[in-house]
């Protein structure tokens, strides 16, 4: 194999992103059917510029891993017992009314019973990957609908596991009931052992790798804790995507959380995308011609039947038309997880070799068909229901707005900014990179967590977007100019209060577009001044006016 010949691939993957993607986006069907799309050109069955689709595929369910992980981080577990009406009532109707239904379909069209309830609960599950980025790219994570969205897929993850033992069972002598019991345990116990690891091993070794201060470190530990865990999900038989959303959740509550976030954002996007163009790449475009009446029947029944449950499961909990026919249209495709159920069956011959292309090859079209079934749902609320129904804010909607400040720095003038604030009972969040500082500190409850505010992903996931005020506080220089300057160019209504050193650095902050620079020396030497001042019997008026001319020549003019 030639040396370049990593880099051919890597140029065509690129190519094809770049100039597929752009236009799909400019036509309004997103980023990810135009993932797909890439991926369909360049594979083996389009123009066939790559040929070996196993490396990507392996590489791309990464995506899926650091997907799930950012999920688990960003629902805490306070707010995910909230949601346990819809991750065990919904969630659990939908898995099993939709198994039942397609495992009767799989029967009835001549499948034997233990490959039809393989098929019929595989074929039930939905996209996380395709549902949660379509969420993310029209920001609606945080709506009724993407809520009721997001508890169907969390349960379905949690259907993965009893479902891969199941299959092991299965192939065996062992009965259906049996066999269900005994994965239902199995997953339960290895839950339990990474729950502990996660609640107990990983904040101190977080702890001890930000105590290094370095960037390269920390982001090396992150990644070593969300692929650890989620490789002995996969040594104990079990889903490594699950495993990566304990690991999410159990930091959730975590002072590094926004730093992990910002340091495994991009890895998730790369390597999400590259899952998107692997779905294209399988798509068998032979195959798909010769059975296409049979994939076209099948995919069409399997989506509404999806649809069908969903909208019925959804009036039952009470969701709004508009938000239930969303969630029901969203959730209508099979997920990925579908390839890995059926590849252990094919390999434990519950599925024969031609069945199982067929039925990678339905869920890779009802994956891309997906962003047009987004467009539909849209088309049909907008004509149809948003006209004459409209529904109301729910607390979620609301969660975004959560803290009205951001105080970037968490010593002595920070601590003392946020205890006004508390006072006044104005919401705040706090930023730092001292891990003994935070951990002092938010054993009083005080919300600071572990990030570098300098960066812009982790004042993105630390709600910047949706904060009045950023204080900053820090004592380096340079780095509170460059946040400033940062903060500008991508936040122009962000109002920024920043600490200084003196009257320069003050100057060089209110260029690059700090709305206040209050220098520190000088407001201190004013304090004393007016102290001094006092003493000699001059009239407070007096002292009053000489200190606000003082202030304004110092801040404005030249300084003294």
């Amino acid at each position: 194999m030639p040396e370049t010949y990593y880099l051919h691939q890597i140029l065509i993957l690129l190519g094809a992103v770049v100039i597929t993607v752009p236009i799909l986006q400019r036509l309004g069907f997103g980023a990810v059917l135009g993932y797909i799309i890439a991926g369909a050109i360049i594979g083996p069955w389009g123009v066939g510029l790559i040929h070996e689709t196993g490396d990507i595929q392996k590489i791309a369910e990464f995506g899926v891993i650091f997907l799930l992980f950012l999920i688990g981080i960003e629902l805490k577990p306070a707010y995910l017992w909230s949601m346990r009406r819809l991750v065990f009532g919904l969630g659990t109707a939908q898995v099993l009314i939709t198994g039942f239904l397609l495992t009767l379909v799989a029967i009835l069209i001549g499948i034997d019973h233990k490959a039809a309830v393989i098929i019929g609960f595989g074929l039930a599950l939905s996209s996380t990957a395709f549902g949660l980025q379509i969420l993310n790219e029209r920001r609606q994570v945080n709506t009724a609908f993407g809520r009721a969205a997001i508890s169907v897929l969390l349960l379905q993850d949690l259907a993965v596991v009893p479902l891969l033992a199941l299959v092991s069972l299965l192939s065996g002598e062992h009965s259906l009931a049996s066999g269900v019991e005994f994965a239902l345990l199995q997953g339960l116990a290895v839950i339990m052992i990474i729950l502990l690891i996660g609640r107990y091993l990983l904040p101190p070794l977080l702890h001890l790798v930000a105590s290094s201060r370095s960037t390269e470190i920390f982001i090396a530990g992150a990644l070593f804790s969300v692929l650890g865990i989620a490789l002995l999900m996969e040594q104990a038989g079990l889903s490594m995507a699950l495993g990566a959303f304990l690991a999410g959740l159990m930091l959730a509550e975590s002072h590094f959380r926004h730093q992990i976030v910002a340091d495994i954002l991009p890895f998730r996007a790369v390597l999400l995308g590259l899952f998107f163009m692997s779905v294209g790449m399988s798509i068998n475009f032979g195959l798909l011609a010769e059975q296409f009446l049979f994939i076209a029947a099948v995919v069409l029944v399997l989506m509404w039947i999806k649809i069908a449950v969903l909208l019925g499961l959804n009036h039952l909990f009470r969701l709004d038309l508009s938000d239930n026919v969303r969630t029901a249209f969203l959730l209508s495709q099979s997920g990925e997880f579908a390839f890995i159920l059926f590849g252990l069956a094919a390999t434990e011959g519950l599925i024969t070799p031609n069945r199982f292309q067929i039925l990678i090859l339905i869920v890779a079209v009802t994956m891309a068909l997906t962003p047009l079934m987004v467009n539909l749902m849209e088309f049909i609320d907008r004509r149809f229901i948003s006209r004459t129904y409209k529904h109301p804010i729910s607390e979620l909607d609301l969660q975004a707005q959560e803290h009205e400040v951001i105080i970037a720095g968490f010593g002595r003038v920070g601590r003392r900014i946020a205890k006004l604030l508390d006072v006044c009972e104005v919401p705040y969040i706090a930023l730092d990179l001292k891990p003994d500082r935070i951990a002092k500190f938010r054993a009083q409850g005080i919300p600071v967590y572990y990030g570098d505010a300098s960066r812009l992903d982790v004042l993105k996931a630390t709600g910047a977007d949706q904060a009045r005020v950023l204080v900053i506080t820090m004592v380096d220089q340079d780095v509170t100019e460059r946040l400033v300057h940062l903060v500008r160019q991508h936040y122009p209504d962000l109002a920024i209060y920043s600490r200084a050193h003196d009257h320069e650095h003050c100057r060089r902050l209110l260029d690059a577009g700090a709305n206040l620079a209050i220098s520190e020396t000088m407001e201190a030497s004013l304090q004393l001044a007016n102290a001094t001042l006092e003493t000699t019997g001059l009239p407070q008026h007096e002292i009053d006016q000489l200190l606000k001319e003082f202030r304004m020549k110092y801040y404005t003019d030249d300084p003294l």
